[in-house]
């Protein structure tokens, strides 16, 4: 390959100006006002509405040649306009829309027989390549790139046609995703700053190693479960360390045998006015051939399936039969707010053996769910979650399908004694969440259907995991985004894959034209984060047999056609007129930690990616408990953050909101942001208009994202703002906001 070398081994370089772009140094983040200013012949990586604020994990500061210091540039990482919060492929690959932007490039030709500027991009090991075209001076818009980790050559050619790179090297970047790398050269012992052995894990170790030693530690603490190529010997400094709290076990003490065995679901119809009673107790189910003690809705997993048409009125005579204090929230739905279900918010906790009877109205057709707002990280993960699935008056709401298919997908982090203990005073895994390592489907491992071929089914999918996104497809099958949160989008959408954050529903129609199996995928790059690398992911979820027996009626030519809704764009055209006003308020998500021990805090040097597919640092996010670290929302305005937040409104207004997702946190992370009691509209990422609009009640933020919501505050009451990772909530993550009646 020609001109390799010139590209060679500069991403270090590149990592640590990117690192003074984002106010962090020797893994130390700097508050804005002290944050080293960028040379002046270097763009800033910022957004313009605000040169002050980092965003380095969505552009790449391009470094020239010496002998063309006048030459800078950089390169915007744009997001791509999806029905979802991310755009990606089918395997989990992100798409991103470059956007370059080039100052101090001389004339071609005073530098030898070139008559043009292209740009490429390349693998990181300079092993492959693509043509993105050619550039000049100012802003440049080169296309669609979809590469986890890459680097980008700009060259000088003979002219904008060639179909390989020569050797006149002129411009070079790497992905902020190749940051990540850094943390394999903490790992080795010889390099500064590097994470201390296991012989000597630092002062700020002690309070987790002082848990016990390591006999009498583990026999009340069992290690987490590696993923693949992961190992506590890859983890200096983290052998023999535990979290510093108390493991906790649903039912400890209890047999299983003396339990009831968990049920599948049952179809629950109300009509307007009937009474639904729900008891939440223990139950005992098989995980990896083990029986565990776990919790259920009557005794059932998922809990049962409320299908009620829109405008009904229902009651719900909970019980609380589990062994901590509990209540139901019903997210998404625009209810009086007395019911809710936010303990501390809009009611106390429902104590071991209490009552709470809620009274619930359903305005808004869509797929909603209900689930506990006390500790979600144990009571929702153990199998406290339900459906309701909200019927639209009209029959023609959505197109014809053959069948209806309610899917929730879950997953469960299970060892070699079975699920690993949650933390009893704060949530363990504080960092990014509890990820599984047992995917389910309705509370099961394996997904089975049978159709016929042609046939068209509605999948409803709701993510109620602690914390992961799926990124689902049925390969071979022709599927169609339809509806999400609160009811249809604009305009109907082709789809390769299905992104769902934590809480996050959407609504597709699938159709099933080959004959023989199609599997459910979910496909993810995922990230080892103590090597700064990805792979390829995929978990098979289930099985859709498709028989050769031809489906009847047939919906090919409805399903064929991408229908648009005048009612949903009717619905919206009164908010419109401020989709580009200036926010009313902003958040900034980030986080703070405190006396984690030294081999965690060192590999906290304030790079990330946008978005965490996997656990890729197992140990590290385990031993994180909410007692070190703090997620915290932050009004800029104000100073105030999480439960000091005092936002206040009428009803009737509608608020501009404007969430950043700060990347020079110590751990930058996404956070699936989820309003209560409100429907609001995503209308902006980074600044890229919306092209399809829909009513949500949760939003992905990716780290260094800014996404601008449109907020329909409809519903008077005073409601929670949060991080729907169920460990974030726990560590704090949650505001309030009040709408006061007219």
């Amino acid at each position: 390959m020609r001109g390799g070398t010139s590209g060679g081994l500069h991403w270090i370089a590149v990592a640590a100006a990117a690192f003074v772009g984002a106010g962090v140094v020797a893994g130390r983040v700097l508050p804005t006002h002290a944050r080293p200013a960028q040379p002046p012949s270097t763009p800033a990586c910022a957004p313009a509405d605000d040169p002050g604020a980092s965003s380095v994990l969505n552009c790449m500061t391009l470094v020239s040649v010496p002998e063309l210091p006048a030459a800078s540039g950089i390169i915007h990482l744009r997001p791509v306009p999806t029905p979802f919060g991310l755009a990606v492929l089918p395997d989990g690959r992100p798409r991103y829309r470059l956007v370059a932007t080039i100052a101090g490039l001389p004339d071609p030709r005073t530098l030898g027989d070139f008559g043009a500027y292209v740009a490429w991009a390349y693998t990181i090991s300079l092993d492959s390549a693509v043509k993105l075209g050619p550039v000049t001076n100012g802003v440049v818009s080169l296309g669609e790139l979809s590469v986890v980790q890459f680097r980008i050559l700009i060259t000088a050619e003979r002219s904008a046609d060639v179909a390989e790179r020569g050797r006149r090297l002129v411009l070079r970047g790497t992905s902020p995703s190749a940051r990540l790398m850094a943390h394999r050269d903490l790992m080795q012992p010889s390099a500064p700053g590097a994470v201390p052995s296991a012989a000597a894990p630092g002062p700020q170790a002690t309070g987790h190693a002082g848990h016990g030693t390591p006999n009498a530690g583990h026999g009340s603490w069992s290690m987490p479960p590696m993923p693949t190529g992961q190992s506590m010997s890859a983890m200096p400094g983290m052998h023999d360390l535990l979290p510093t709290v108390r493991p906790y076990r649903a039912g400890a003490g209890v047999d299983p045998s003396s339990l009831p065995a968990s049920r599948p679901r049952e179809l629950v119809r109300l009509r307007d006015g009937d009474t639904l009673r729900l008891d939440a107790g223990f139950v005992r189910r098989t995980v990896r051939g083990r029986s565990v003690v776990m919790y259920g809705f009557n005794a059932q997993h998922p809990g049962p399936l409320i299908d009620v048409a829109r405008g009904a009125r229902i009651v719900v005579q909970f019980r609380n039969g589990i062994d901590q204090p509990s209540a139901v929230h019903w997210h998404g739905v625009r209810l009086d707010n007395r019911f809710d279900g936010a303990v501390g918010v809009t009611q106390d906790a429902v104590p071991p053996g209490g009552r709470f009877t809620y009274v619930i109205r359903f305005p808004d057709a869509g797929l909603y769910w209900y689930h506990p707002h006390v500790r979600e990280d144990i009571q929702q993960d153990l199998g406290l979650y339900g459906n309701m699935l909200v019927r639209p008056a009209s029959a023609d709401y959505y197109g014809p399908a053959h069948r209806e298919q309610v899917l929730m997908l879950d997953d469960l982090l299970v060892g070699d004694d079975g699920l690993t203990p949650h933390g009893a005073e704060s949530p363990t895994h504080a960092l990014m969440g509890r990820f599984g390592n047992v995917l389910l489907v309705n509370g099961e491992p394996r997904y089975e259907l049978s159709v016929r071929r042609g046939e068209i089914v509605r999948f409803y999918l709701t993510n109620v995991s602690n914390t992961r996104l799926y990124n689902i497809s049925f390969p071979g099958a022709r599927m169609k985004v339809v509806a999400s949160d609160v009811g249809k989008f604009e305009r109907e959408a082709w789809a390769t894959s299905v992104v769902l954050a934590p809480a996050e529903r959407y609504i597709v129609d699938v159709e099933f034209s080959r004959t023989g199996p199609t599997p459910l995928l979910n496909r993810i790059q995922a990230l080892d984060h103590m090597r700064g690398r990805y792979s390829p992911e995929t978990d098979t979820l289930g099985i859709v047999r498709v028989s050769a027996s031809p489906a009847a009626p047939s919906y090919s030519a409805q399903f064929a056609r991408l229908r648009t809704h005048a009612d949903v764009a009717a619905d919206i055209a009164p908010f419109r007129r401020l989709f580009d006003a200036p926010p009313a308020h902003s958040l900034v998500l980030t986080m703070r930690a405190q006396g984690l021990p030294s081999a965690v805090s060192s590999m906290l040097v304030g790079i990330n990616a946008p978005v965490e597919w996997n656990d890729g640092m197992s140990m590290m996010n385990w031993l994180a408990t909410g007692k070190e670290v703090a997620w915290v929302l932050r009004d800029p305005d104000t100073g105030k953050e999480n439960v000091g937040l005092d936002w206040r409104f009428r009803e009737g207004d509608v608020v501009k909101l404007r969430i950043v997702n700060d990347p020079a946190s110590a751990h930058a992370m996404e956070h699936p942001l989820h309003l209560h009691g409100q429907r609001f509209l995503v209308v902006s990422r980074d600044g890229v208009q919306a092209t399809n609009l829909v009513w949500k009640d949760t939003a992905i933020v990716p780290a260094g994202e800014t996404v601008d919501l449109l907020v329909d505050m409809a519903n008077p009451g005073r409601w929670m703002i949060h991080c729907h990772v169920a460990e974030h909530l726990g560590a704090g993550m949650m505001g309030v906001f009040t709408v006061d009646a007219r």
